[in-house]
């Protein structure tokens, strides 16, 4: 990407110093951190219906028990979470609670589960709200998958152009979908007054019974719709998160956010369920299973059919049809900042790769960001974008990592109990957080129980798999690094001892400018050795070259190597390990020119046998590498070794040409690489 193209789509780079600038006021980081549980009441109830349809319409008159058990869990993990944001104010997420207060192991555990979940997050939440717009517009049926990937690349632009501009964004649908909920309630509640009827449009629907409701199983398909309906509670743990992301005083601001969360997805939640049942919404998990519905015909998402059936087919409906959509696309950005900040910090601890610690221009976690993108991406296109497929691998993750944190604060409380010196209103307050923390762990502890069961074979054996191969992925990503920093450790005395002797190779393929100014190079090393080597592939090239090179008098010796094979690699190579094998404590240093060429396709007219010398070449123990780069913009000036431009082999945006033999080649501001050592 060009750099004005990136700057008109990113934006221009945000200074260091200016971090504190994007800090959150809570009005703006409800939309940012909690959209994703916010939205999930726009699926959560038809998530139950749809389980509980297995049994036909038998077991709906159970859909308020379990929605009213959803809702007191919701409440109990956020009463956790709220001890959490104050308990670590730099940010308690459960990779940290967990890694501090149960170990590595744990810790580690959680990371994996909330790195799946941060994925799944995007994909059901982008493929729930394309369903939402396909409800509304029947004429998009058959392009879920291109509308979803169109939306993911909307959010991954938006994400990396930084947090606050992204908060802006995001606030206006979340807001949106928050009135347009609310009105929906004042409404029904002043038709049910006035007596007006509100009937879906699948109310007079039959379920077919596909499963048996009588004892066990009937206990089995309720327990199942309480694991769906568990999707309300996705995205919680993203404020604990980020709490350093808050304005001062900003455990207090979290905590806030978090109630103010609460109360609205608990009451929204608790509003669409009453509703869905008061209008006779009927979910089914395949249009196959109603009774009485036309072939071929497609049935409303159950919040579509509350909608017509409060305000029909008015202002009100549109609105909600449309912030609801936005809100359910938009919610993925709570893992576009869970899963870079969390990435982030197991970067930091090298369970990752290092370059997901760094900041992008816009002071945002840019790769973290980009990981994510591509990861949903690939999640979309296996399962076609179906949010019922992936809505079975969903939640696991969540749990998992609920049940580590909030039994990581009951660990953290009882050290601070054990420390005698703290005041009794003190250890009153500590003792009453613990107990909110233990509740907490044992209900999502039980919780995380009934969503495997239920939920195993239909699909979350998949992220049964893939947490611990993330997990065996990061312990071996730790071990590298540590094996790295064990192998470069240096003694507590250094003594900077010279090499035996330094044998430089300047390689060349013909005598011209570029070549005269590597050797000029070359000859400021003040070598122990120095020769000029090129490979040739036919006897004429050779003997060309030895003729030039005696014509113009060069006073630095010439070896030419044969190439039977017509390879310029493998002779080079073959060369610079014998030296080494003659001189073990000799250090090599290959000197090699490269074309640097100004626009992206003229690389496509040089060949890149440097790149493949230098490439093989860096594993090459002993072996100094050094890039002399040849600018070719027709603007060569005079330097220190010569005509031509001076320049960072880097610049430019080329790459270069090969060295050695059939190739051209040149020099100017030198790259060495590092010699590697045995």
């Amino acid at each position: 990407m060009s750099l004005p193209s990136k700057r008109l789509l990113v934006g221009r780079p945000i200074r260091s110093d200016r971090l504190g600038d994007t800090e959150l006021p809570r009005w703006l980081a409800l939309p940012i951190f909690c959209s994703d549980p916010l939205s999930s009441v726009a699926y959560a109830t038809e998530a139950i219906l749809v389980a509980l349809s297995v049994g036909g319409l038998a077991l709906y008159h159970t859909a308020a028990w379990v929605a009213a058990a959803v809702a007191v869990l919701l409440i109990v993990v956020v009463a956790s979470y709220r001890q959490t944001v104050y308990a670590y104010p730099n940010g308690g997420g459960a990779y940290v609670v967990a890694s501090e207060n149960l170990g590595r192991t744990a810790g580690l555990t959680a990371a994996s589960a909330l790195l799946v979940d941060y994925v799944l997050t995007v994909a059901v939440s982008i493929s729930s709200g394309v369903s939402n717009i396909i409800s509304a517009a029947s004429g998009l049926q058959g392009h879920a998958l291109a509308l979803s990937l169109g939306f993911l690349a909307l959010l991954l632009l938006l994400n990396l152009r930084g947090v606050q501009e992204a908060g802006r964004i995001f606030a206006i649908p979340t807001y949106g979908f928050i009135v347009g909920i609310y009105v929906m309630f004042a409404w029904a509640s002043y038709k049910g007054v006035v007596g007006q009827p509100m009937t879906a449009q699948t109310a007079d629907l039959g379920i077919r019974k596909t499963s048996s409701t009588a004892g066990v199983l009937a206990v089995l398909l309720i327990l199942r719709a309480f694991a769906n309906g568990c999707t309300a509670l996705t995205g919680v743990e993203a404020i604990s998160n980020g709490v350093p992301a808050f304005r001062r005083p900003r455990s207090r601001n979290a905590a806030g956010t978090l109630s103010i969360m609460a109360f609205f997805a608990v009451t929204m939640f608790v509003g669409i369920t009453v509703l869905a049942l008061t209008t006779h919404v009927h979910m089914a998990q395949s249009s196959s299973q109603y009774i009485g519905l036309p072939a071929g015909a497609t049935v409303p998402t159950a919040i579509s059919q509350v909608g017509a059936a409060v305000f029909g087919k008015t202002f009100w409906f549109y609105w909600n049809t449309v912030f609801t959509a936005a809100i359910l696309v938009l919610a993925a950005n709570t893992a576009f900042n869970g899963f870079p900040a969390l990435a982030s910090i197991l970067a930091r601890d090298r369970f990752l790769p290092r370059q997901l610690h760094n900041r992008g221009d816009r002071l945002v976690f840019s790769n973290g960001v980009v990981l994510l993108t591509l990861s949903a991406a690939l999640l979309l296109v296996v399962f076609d974008a179906n949010t019922n497929q992936l809505i079975h691998l969903y939640i696991i993750g969540v749990f998992v990592s609920f049940t580590l944190s909030q039994a990581g604060m009951v660990r953290h409380w009882q050290r601070r109990l054990a420390q005698e010196s703290r005041p009794a209103d003190e250890r009153r307050r500590t003792r009453r957080s613990q107990a909110i923390n233990l509740v907490g762990a044992s209900v999502t502890g039980l919780v995380l129980v009934i969503v495997l069961v239920t939920k195993f074979l239909e699909g979350a054996y998949i992220v049964v798999i893939a947490m611990p191969l993330l997990f065996l992925m990061m312990r071996g990503i730790r071990a590298h690094y540590d094996r790295i920093t064990r192998d470069l450790a240096v003694p507590d005395t250094i003594k900077l001892a010279m090499p035996a002797r330094n044998h430089v190779i300047v390689l060349v393929s013909r005598l011209h400018q570029p070549t005269v100014r590597a050797l000029s190079y070359a000859r400021a090393l003040r070598s122990d050795d120095l020769e000029a080597v090129t490979v040739s592939v036919t006897p004429e090239e050779g003997i060309a070259l030895r003729d030039d090179w005696d014509r113009h008098g060069v006073d630095v010796p010439l070896r030419v190597l044969d190439s039977p094979y017509r390879d310029v690699t493998r002779p080079v190579l073959d060369y610079v390990r014998s030296v080494r094998r003659e001189n073990p404590r000799t250090i090599v240093t290959v000197v090699i020119p490269e074309y640097v060429v100004g626009k992206w396709w003229q690389q496509l007219l040089h060949n890149q046998s440097a790149l493949r010398i230098k490439g093989r070449l860096l594993f090459t123990p002993g072996v100094a590498v050094t890039s002399i780069a040849w600018q070719l913009d027709g603007t060569a000036e005079t330097g220190p070794l010569g005509p031509g431009r001076p320049g960072d082999s880097s610049a430019g945006g080329g790459t270069a040409d090969g060295a050695a033999g059939g190739a051209d080649h040149g020099p100017a501001v030198a790259v060495t690489a590092p010699e590697r050592t045995r």
